[in-house]
């Protein structure tokens, strides 16, 4: 640890350099993201003072242990030492916390897609159950949420629908939501009163700004047709509805929702641009070392993440083995207790590599 924590140290110092040279100064762009990397720095410098100060006094405990000529003294040195002892345990635990590199992404809006699998009409409901817990959580949390595109089924369900969450650490926090959601309850149409079991798969993608993806014009094709279903005097009326197809990748994105053509093919073209970043991840994910493909909740969207259990009233997430006897309020978007577990189990998981050596 202490090899890392001296790098860490030295890129603080270097930094310290680099801002008070003038040609830095001068250059505005390059000042502030040395200065952000500073500041990301500090708090790790700060527990490596106290770190550092902490071992100063254990070695010291351990000399006069060792002279062993007066009692009294010795004795409060070993009161010191259990003390000291605890301490430095805390902070290289902290320590190797901060060491553990942030995902860039975090800081990112989020574009999250919900699409209805398994399960009819059912599927279809519990896509919007699912919609509206996101919704209400980033309430909770003080995000806004936007529609981008929906496509809704006779019961009022939907069949997709994506949404995009921006605000302070949006993507951070619901990244671990790709998967898929179960449900088992009994459904409104069922006479029997028999548990049915339906699913829907949740992708969530940070937003991509078009310096992260170029998109060459020659490579998209696009096409606009009238908009179909529910919508107001004019949305099926006009040839408002975007499709764009990214030729390269094969990747199509469709918007209806709003009145406006150019509203539409923007829209679009955010989740494209989300979609290819998500894909140039993924591939470069498979060339990186296995143990850090090893993260609670990415990559594999087809694999089940959380059962809503109705009857029972219980909510469980199978990464982190974790149930919550109160569903309703989950998904009224009380969800803190699972982001957060989420959260803290993929910082243990690199911490560990960081304590043992790993990348």
């Amino acid at each position: 640890m202490l090899d890392k924590l001296r790098e860490f140290e030295q890129r603080h110092h270097k930094l310290n350099e680099e801002l008070s040279r003038p040609e830095v100064a001068r250059n505005p762009e390059l000042y502030q993201r040395l200065a952000r990397e500073l500041g990301e720095l500090r708090p790790l410098m700060t527990k490596a003072g106290q770190y550092r100060e902490a071992m100063k006094r254990l070695s010291e405990a351990d000399e006069i242990i060792q002279d062993d000529s007066d009692p009294d003294l010795v004795e409060l040195a070993n009161e010191e030492r259990a003390d000291l002892a605890t301490r430095v345990n805390a902070l290289e635990t902290e320590i190797m916390g901060l060491m553990v590199p942030r995902d860039p992404d975090d800081g990112r809006n989020a574009i999250v897609e919900i699409r209805a699998g398994t399960g009819g009409d059912e599927a279809g409901l519990f896509a919007a159950d699912l919609h509206r817990m996101y919704a209400r959580y980033s309430e909770r949390m003080g995000w806004h949420l936007e529609v981008l595109s929906a496509s809704q089924n006779p019961s009022g369900g939907f069949k997709e629908v994506v949404f995009m969450v921006s605000g302070r650490e949006a993507y951070g926090h619901l990244k671990f939501e790709s998967g898929v959601h179960r449900v088992q309850r009994v459904p409104k149409t069922e006479a029997s009163g028999r548990i049915h079991t339906s699913a829907a798969s949740v992708a969530v993608l940070p937003e991509a700004q078009e310096v992260d993806v170029e998109i060459d014009p020659e490579d998209l094709t696009i096409d606009v047709y009238r908009s179909s279903g529910p919508g107001g005097q004019s949305v099926n009326t006009t040839d408002s509805a975007v499709r764009i197809t990214h030729k390269p990748s094969g990747i199509v994105v469709s918007c209806q929702d709003e009145k406006s053509q150019l509203k539409n093919k923007n829209k679009a073209l955010k989740i494209l641009r989300a979609r290819l970043l998500d894909q140039f991840r993924a591939e470069h994910d498979q060339q990186i070392s296995a143990a850090r493909r090893q993260q609670i909740g990415t990559g594999d969207r087809s694999a089940k993440i959380r059962t809503y259990n109705f009857p029972q009233g219980r909510v469980t997430d199978h990464r982190i083995n974790l149930s919550l006897h109160k569903l309703e309020d989950v998904l009224d978007g009380d969800m803190t207790e699972f982001t957060e577990q989420l959260r803290q189990a993929v910082q243990e998981v690199a911490v560990a590599s960081v304590s043992q050596g790993g990348s």
